[in-house]
């Protein structure tokens, strides 16, 4: 199985990963959605969920955010690069990138799976079964014990944070860091310098 999906890796274009990636992003949306309706009894009730003067978004959201990749590549120069190998979606989604493309691709993610996992499911079901669809939904990281693992503390870690403030840009904020610093640190690495991990978007 991991053969087959990193044949199918290396055969996707650049841009063919980046429309999937959109597509399932837009997807996470429509089911966000969908589940609001049937979750809350009114719009409102939803964007309770978002505490806009909230300081929180900013020292919790932005600083966790930083901690996180600063550990993320600690371990990186650590550990063997096979520990962070995902089959290359990451390399392939993030190399050569803008700074621009890079905001538009960690907010996107950050956005659509923070509304679903955090503020659809979370809210309703509880931390740990949404860690566990969290982790499970980062197919790839199935193949790679270390990364399941990374991805399923990052679930736990960022719903703990979604549980403390209650709010729901503070978590937003905090992936779309992640996201973006670790998406800058790979296109912006050298080009014979094989970069497999990254991002959990």
């Amino acid at each position: 199985m991991k053969k087959k999906y990193e044949e199918i890796i290396k055969e996707l274009s650049e841009r063919e990963i980046v429309f999937h990636l959109v597509a399932t992003q837009v997807l996470l949306i429509i089911i966000s959605i969908i589940l609001g309706f049937i979750l809350f009894d009114s719009f409102s009730a939803f964007y309770e969920l978002f505490q806009w003067g909230d300081t929180r978004i900013w020292t919790i959201g932005v600083t966790l955010g930083l901690f996180v990749v600063l550990l993320d590549l600690s371990l990186m120069k650590l550990l063997p690069s096979s520990m962070y190998d995902d089959g290359g979606l990451n390399a392939k989604l993030f190399h050569n990138k803008t700074p621009v493309q890079i905001v538009f691709i960690a907010a996107c993610v950050a956005i659509s799976e923070e509304i679903l996992f955090r503020g659809m499911i979370q809210t309703h079901a509880g931390l740990v079964v949404t860690s566990i669809i969290f982790a499970l939904i980062h197919y790839r990281y199935l193949f790679n014990v270390f990364l399941f693992i990374n991805i399923i503390v990052l679930s736990f870690f960022i719903g703990f944070i979604y549980e403390y403030t209650e709010n729901l840009l503070v978590t937003i904020v905090m992936h779309f860091i992640i996201d973006f610093l670790l998406g800058l640190y790979i296109s912006f690495s050298k080009k014979d310098r094989k970069v497999e991990g990254g991002p959990h978007e």
